[in-house]
């Protein structure tokens, strides 16, 4: 009885570990596949449709996806200051903004910052779940190594452009151009730009208040530090 139980949870074990492996290749087959083709859809906008059509079956997504060289420069500058300053530097992962979050974190005693680059917040979007885990925090790291391996910094700020969500149903640069002023990703200016890139940790909030101080006064610290900016 007891070889049995044994044998069966080694086979278990191993039906585990190759379930795990194939989709750790599934999610690298994905990412060199995104290399030269752009993604319809993400698991963070599927998961936001889904939610809104829990209240509007009828609720669709503003997406539309524009080349790299069609962003303005005054938003690839704004995004990266606010968002991820060491960009082209890194790995992946911005080690000292990583413990400067854990510190500001243990002194207000809750989670307030997180510290994820840009490369760790777009493995978030592309592949998994809004929720909080060692499990899927360890996941996301897989997935960036993955991707800083396969895709150069241009493309993956690229992609992180055109699929970051920026409102309520809203995702990517040209829609949020021209959801919130009208005009395309290409024409915005150094102003339009900041605000967009200040909006981004609490996008739908912002979106329903506009008229914020916060999102003002944040804006334009971003837009004087934009221009120290390196993009790739």
């Amino acid at each position: 009885m007891a070889k049995h139980i044994k044998k069966t949870l080694i086979s278990a074990f191993v039906v585990f570990i190759f379930i795990v492996a194939a989709f750790q290749a599934y999610l690298l087959a994905s990412l060199i596949w995104w290399r030269s083709h752009n993604p319809t859809t993400t698991a963070f906008m599927e998961s936001r449709l889904t939610l809104m059509r829990q209240t509007t079956p009828s609720a669709k997504l503003l997406y539309v996806w524009i080349p790299y060289g069609k962003i303005s420069e005054h938003l690839k500058r704004a995004v990266l200051t606010s968002e991820d300053d060491k960009f082209v530097d890194h790995d992946g992962f911005d080690w000292e903004g990583i413990q400067k979050a854990l510190e500001k974190n243990e002194r207000r005693g809750k989670v307030v910052a997180g510290g994820s680059t840009i490369s760790q917040q777009l493995a978030k979007n592309l592949f998994l779940s809004g929720e909080r885990s060692l499990v899927r925090k360890g996941q996301e790291a897989v997935i960036t190594v993955m991707m800083e391996s396969v895709m150069d910094k241009r493309r993956i700020l690229e992609i992180y452009l055109n699929v970051v969500e920026w409102g309520d149903g809203v995702f990517g640069a040209e829609a949020a151009a021209r959801h919130y002023f009208g005009t395309s990703a290409a024409q915005l200016n150094a102003s339009q730009a900041a605000r967009l890139a200040a909006m981004l940790p609490r996008p739908r909030f912002f979106d329903k208040n506009r008229d914020s101080p916060y999102l003002a006064r944040r804006a334009e610290g971003i837009k004087q530090r934009m221009h120290l900016a390196q993009l790739p």
